[in-house]
């Protein structure tokens, strides 16, 4: 818990203080007033400040950067964070050097970390917040492989007749591949198992 205790005139004068201090708007502090001002005798002997204690109130995409900067620094890479707004909520594109152990094999340990960042982050949060964790444009390069997969693997299942089981995958994983095939004229796609095991099925319509 981050806090400072200031002095001003007026309460008004010391809150302002305070946030100019830390560079953060009003709705994110909480304000105890500790003194009240007075004007002493013949307002001027004895006058006292008004003094507040500020307490910073935690923001969910900093705690959230916090966190993978903490992590970065115990696995000693060097890592920069860009934030950025999308339809599907905030993504964190992560860029610098040897990436490759953050992605993981088929972006498992970026899977991993981005479940354990979007929890770090709901604990700060008022509402529900969404962050996407991305790193050499991973997400971008698996999409465009497994929609590739999806129409290679539909085209075997018109050819043969038979249903294609895939292997398991993360829940955006599955989503592409359900989407590509959505309209698709001759199969169809749904999911069979229990998490982490569960897996795309692709069949005839």
């Amino acid at each position: 818990m981050k806090t400072i205790v200031v002095t001003g005139k007026t309460i008004e004068d010391a809150v302002k203080s305070g946030l100019a201090q830390w560079g953060v708007p009003e709705q994110r502090v909480k304000v105890k007033v500790l003194e009240q001002p007075s004007k002493g005798l013949f307002g001027l002997i004895g006058a006292k400040e008004a003094k507040v204690e500020l307490e910073l109130i935690p923001d969910a995409l900093e705690e959230a950067v916090k966190f993978l900067e903490d992590v970065f620094r115990t696995m000693d890479i060097q890592v920069n964070i860009d934030r950025e707004q999308t339809d599907d909520g905030v993504q964190f594109n992560l860029n610098g050097k040897e990436l490759g152990i953050l992605i993981g094999r088929r972006g498992q340990t970026l899977d991993s970390l981005q479940y354990l960042v979007n929890i770090v982050a709901n604990r700060y949060a008022d509402s529900h917040v969404r962050i996407v964790l991305d790193a050499e444009n991973f997400r971008k390069r698996r999409r465009q492989t497994l929609e590739e997969l999806s129409n290679r693997l539909a085209m075997r299942v018109v050819r043969t007749g038979k249903e294609v089981v895939l292997e398991p995958m993360s829940p955006q994983e599955r989503k592409v591949i359900h989407s590509k095939l959505q309209n698709h004229p001759e199969v169809k796609t749904f999911s069979k198992g229990e998490e982490p095991n569960r897996r795309v099925v692709i069949a005839l319509r």
